[in-house]
């Protein structure tokens, strides 16, 4: 699968200071170590309904992480996965009668149209969960080898052979349910029945054993799993799985929604823990959800305000991606249209007062937003010191501050001043 075109980051004179992200499994700041190489897996989208402002708010997020390891002279290299065949997929496509190939392909470019629009850069590997089953299958097969697995009998008329991950007998030194979520069990088991988990299915033997292999039913799609039988994977061995495969050991940063905490994270960095005897990531970074009229935004309650309608009704998508810049990451947030007009004036003043700075003035803010940055990815704080600098007053046209600020822009916050 391919991801979408790169844009060109400027270089920037100077080096930013020391990256410290909020660590979810240590629970506060910590600094981020990489020596020349940096790697981030961010979970991608299922794609039926591609892409509201929840999803460009976390892969912005995740930009801003892979520009400032760049402005610190790292090489990165990003994977992001695309869940092309899971339950909401195909409920979807029945619905609404369309093919759920078709479906996950036409979803898949828009979400690719729009990530090109917003200046995120693509990741390296861009796989989805179909083209990885080969892997899954070993996988899989290795776990139930191991007894780190194991088949349930059918319920209510369903076929025999579903495979779960034995949650219990696969914790080790490396990975103990819980170090990345510190949940409570009530807590994991409401989340897993509200996240795609089984909790109540019999034969289980333990009610947040997530599963690892769905053997075929009728009308579903099927592939050839060898010994497992004919079927699909379960969602959180897919990331696992192309993880593993697309960058040698442990991530730096393993990433996506705060609602992915448990018992996705959780249980993909157990898959690791359990195959290859390492952890997933070094560190796990969650962005905060955002919402509308009071409801966190989701597919499920339908509503979305969709990066690919701002951009029809004519909304820059600079201007889009400035306004996502004006929330923390991390933080829970309402979409309101007033946004996208601060994000346009802002953007507005910043150019105009780019032709009209000194050198040293450009300098000042430059490292005032590459400090901000440092600090867990403080883009708000990055855009209030260009608001400062932009009320001072005018000066002299200068050429090399003009372009020192835009560049910084441009390669910082992925926003090319109009």
């Amino acid at each position: 699968m391919h991801a979408w075109p790169a844009p060109v980051v400027p270089t920037v004179p100077g080096t930013p200071p020391q990256l410290q992200l909020h660590d979810t499994a240590a629970g506060k700041l910590v600094p981020v170590q990489a020596h020349v190489r940096a790697s981030l897996y961010v979970c991608g989208i299922t794609p039926y309904d591609a892409t509201h402002l929840g999803h460009a708010n976390t892969y912005v997020a995740f930009d801003l992480l892979q520009r400032q390891w760049l402005d610190a002279g790292l090489a990165v290299e990003y994977v992001q996965n695309v869940t092309d065949v899971d339950d909401p997929l195909l409920e979807r496509a029945d619905a609404t009668g369309v093919d759920w190939r078709q479906l996950a392909e036409s979803q898949v470019q828009l979400f690719r149209t729009d990530m090109e629009a917003l200046r995120v850069l693509p990741p390296q590997h861009y796989v989805g969960a179909v083209e990885s089953i080969p892997w899954i299958v070993d996988a899989v097969e290795e776990l139930l080898r191991r007894d780190l697995a194991y088949r349930v009998p059918g319920t209510a008329g369903g076929p025999d052979g579903d495979v779960y991950f034995d949650t219990r007998a696969s914790e080790s030194e490396v990975w103990r349910l819980g170090d990345e979520s510190h949940y409570p069990l009530a807590q994991m088991l409401e989340l897993s029945a509200q996240r795609g988990g089984d909790p109540e299915r019999p034969g289980k033997r333990d009610p947040l054993d997530p599963l690892l292999w769905r053997v075929e039913r009728e009308g579903e799609p099927a592939w050839d799993g060898r010994t497992l039988g004919a079927g699909r994977p379960g969602w959180h061995i897919e990331c696992s799985l192309i993880a593993a495969q697309s960058v040698q050991g442990t991530l730096t940063v393993q990433g996506g929604g705060s609602d992915l905490i448990f018992p996705h994270h959780e249980f993909s960095a157990g898959h690791t823990a359990a195959l290859l005897g390492r952890p997933l990531a070094e560190h796990f970074v969650h962005t905060g959800m955002v919402g509308l009229d009071g409801e966190k935004m989701s597919k499920s309650l339908g509503n979305l305000v969709l990066v690919s309608k701002l951009r029809a009704a004519g909304v820059d998508p600079a201007v889009i991606r400035t306004a996502l810049l004006s929330q923390h990451y991390r933080s829970d947030w309402f979409y309101v249209d007033t946004l996208l007009d601060a994000a346009a004036a802002r953007l507005a003043a910043w150019s105009a007062r780019a032709e009209t700075s000194t050198l040293a003035e450009a300098e000042s803010v430059v490292a005032a937003v590459r400090a901000a940055l440092a600090n867990d990815l403080d883009a708000p704080a990055a855009l209030e010191a260009l608001d400062a600098w932009a009320a001072q007053a005018p000066a002299e046209h200068d050429d090399a501050a003009a372009r020192l600020v835009r560049d910084a822009a441009d390669a910082l916050l992925g926003v090319r001043l109009p």
